[in-house]
């Protein structure tokens, strides 16, 4: 199974923000969207992911100070992706070694979609109850 299965299924809009974006307003739309990373993009290339655990990371500072710096001056640069051809248990894999929970999709350099956790987990137990229910079939017939 291909990551392009789950965007087919989740869709593909990213919510992003440019690297001058202040923390501020990156964070009113963590919240406002409730979600956990926004995708810093130049364009459609990604130059970095600012996620939740980024701005926790900065807080023990000056949050009057932190919120008015640009995105850049926290966002995570190196960061993973994958294409959306890629498998979900390759994209687990990936997830699980380097502790993240989001990843941007790129398709020849340009942002198509973001997975996150919950994406693959949830579609990883489709998966198994599908093949479940087809065992259960094989053998009943």
């Amino acid at each position: 199974m291909q990551v392009e299965t789950i965007l087919q299924s989740k869709g593909r809009n990213v919510v992003t923000v440019t690297a001058g974006s202040t923390i501020a307003e990156a964070v009113d739309l963590l919240n406002g969207k409730k979600i956990g990373a926004v995708v810093v993009v130049d364009g459609k290339r990604v130059v970095g992911i600012l996620s939740e655990r980024d701005v926790v990371r900065h807080l023990g500072r000056d949050w009057g100070a932190l919120a008015s710096r640009p995105v850049s001056d926290v966002m995570t640069k190196a960061v993973v992706t994958v294409s959306r051809f890629a498998t979900v248990a390759d994209v687990m894999e990936r997830m699980t070694e380097k502790r993240i929970r989001h990843m941007p999709i790129v398709d020849n350099g340009e942002l198509v979609g973001i997975v996150s956790i919950g994406d693959v987990v949830k579609r990883k137990i489709e998966e198994t109850e599908q093949e479940a229910t087809a065992l259960k079939e094989y053998i009943a017939s």
